[in-house]
């Protein structure tokens, strides 16, 4: 086998086995939810809700009192 034929064909080969892993990364992750409802509560009751925090009063501070 003459070398330009064995570098093309390495070269088909890289990206066959690169289209292949994409294709199966992106099959594995189709049509899962992301957290199902009580994962969501339960995310939600250690972290605190989605609502934004209240404003900030005139004149207070942001920096800790130590």
């Amino acid at each position: 086998m003459s070398r330009p034929v064995l570098i093309a064909s390495l070269l088909a080969v890289a990206a066959a086995s690169a289209v292949a892993t994409v294709l199966i990364v992106s099959s594995r992750y189709t049509g899962i939810p992301a957290l199902t409802e009580e994962q969501r509560a339960v995310r939600e009751k250690f972290f605190g809700s989605d609502k934004e925090l209240p404003p900030i009063k005139e004149g207070q501070e942001m920096r800790p009192r130590w």
